[in-house]
């Protein structure tokens, strides 16, 4: 459902994805994970089309991206790291503002918003963007995207800005849409999420995918016991463990 081969983006002299390879099937929730300025949205933005690439092909639904990048947009759906919504619409104009966009599912999407906004707490679509916090802008655009059933799901930190109430029902959702098989991208600083939810995990740092696998395979790769968390086998891999102790006792 999703493959890149080479997959390349570099700003002026700095890289910051680097010859990256993945592939992601069918039915699978896959775990993007790595530090602050690793690579992670710069990849989602080449993989759904908001950044084109330096060098390097992606395949959505398999198709060549760059050949099919409308018929492609029309089936994804993309939760950004930051709710990008027009300030001067309400809630219920953008959500219309979207079902405009994709009319192929405007009927099924309609009958969805009022189960998705009794679901996430969202009683305020004819209040204005503008006047929205972020954890409210955020669950506007969670709707904007399940409402519309996409075959594939990409999210980047999809649980920042919710109440915990908001994220149990965000994973469970995404667990069942996996289920029937949707395929779901994401990136999450809570690792304890990714541990639970995700099927398969890549882990990129600086630019370069360093592991990728099952939790299993990953903890084998790394000579780990089968307790060992997520948390700590990442510190190990990316380098960030080496000095927490020292830091903590000098504070």
């Amino acid at each position: 459902m999703i493959i890149c081969r080479k997959l390349t983006k570099t700003f002026d002299v700095t890289t910051v994805v680097d010859n990256l390879d993945l592939q992601v099937k069918a039915g699978e929730i896959y775990g993007f994970l790595g530090p602050n300025g690793a690579g992670k949205t710069t990849t989602i933005r080449m993989l759904t089309g908001t950044l084109k690439p330096t060098s390097g092909e992606v395949e959505i639904l398999g198709m060549n991206f760059a050949a099919n990048e409308l018929q492609i947009k029309s089936r994804i759906g993309v939760v950004p790291d930051e709710p990008r919504i027009y300030s001067y619409f309400t809630g219920m104009e953008f959500l219309e503002f979207i079902m405009d966009i994709f009319p192929a599912k405007k009927g099924e999407a309609m009958k969805r918003v009022g189960e998705l906004c009794e679901a996430f707490g969202v009683d305020y679509l004819g209040k204005m963007i503008s006047e929205m916090s972020h954890g409210m802008k955020q669950k506007i655009m969670v709707i904007s995207v399940l409402m519309r059933r996409p075959e594939v799901i990409f999210l980047d930190e999809p649980t920042v800005g919710l109440d915990a109430r908001s994220a149990k029902i965000l994973k469970m959702l995404l667990e069942k849409y996996k289920n029937e098989g949707s395929t779901i991208f994401m990136t999450t600083h809570v690792l304890e999420i990714a541990e639970k939810m995700c099927d398969r995990i890549g882990i990129i740092n600086k630019g370069r995918l360093i592991s990728q696998g099952t939790m299993e395979e990953i903890r084998k790769s790394m000579g780990a016991g089968e307790r060992e968390s997520l948390e700590d086998i990442f510190l190990q891999l990316t380098g960030e463990n080496e000095d927490i102790q020292d830091i903590v006792n000098a504070l």
